[in-house]
């Protein structure tokens, strides 16, 4: 058995495929929600709209940080995912009736609190986002902090 002081940091090739994941689980939802706003015909609300700003770009920046590998793309991205995670986090707190419905953002058209679609009766779009979100945030702060073995 190691001590701490015998760790070292993960390889190079493990960090790539950390990354990878990152942009992997980006571009599935990215997918995803191109998939439920074109072809399903779900107008996404407000919040829906601010959670695909922060998690699109996240395809283009995490993709040019693979090749050539570059773990200082993390820096760019983080930011980008963190935000999203927190609009995510505020709908889903909305969904679930934490937040009243007189503090949502979405005053005319689709409301930001009404169920769209559950899955499995308890997964919500929302869910997803976040869930998405707290992945990429795991793995790319895994990349950045380059965890010990």
């Amino acid at each position: 058995m190691s001590t701490a002081d015998e760790m070292e940091p993960i390889s190079r090739p493990f960090r790539w495929n950390l990354l990878f994941a990152a942009w992997l689980m980006a571009s599935v939802a990215t997918l995803g929600a191109l998939f439920f706003s074109e072809v399903m015909q779900r107008t996404p609300c407000v919040l829906c709209w601010y959670q695909r700003i922060f998690m699109f770009p996240l395809v283009f920046v995490l993709g040019a940080g693979l090749l050539p590998f570059d773990p200082r793309s993390v820096r760019y991205a983080l930011p980008l995912a963190v935000t999203g995670w927190g609009f995510a986090l505020y709908h889903c707190l909305l969904y679930m009736g934490f937040i009243p419905k007189s503090l949502q953002p979405c005053t005319q058209g689709l409301s930001c609190a009404d169920v769209k679609l559950e899955l499995f009766s308890f997964v919500t779009i929302p869910l997803l986002s976040l869930l998405a979100f707290t992945l990429i945030i795991a793995l790319l702060w895994a990349v950045r902090k380059g965890i010990k073995q």
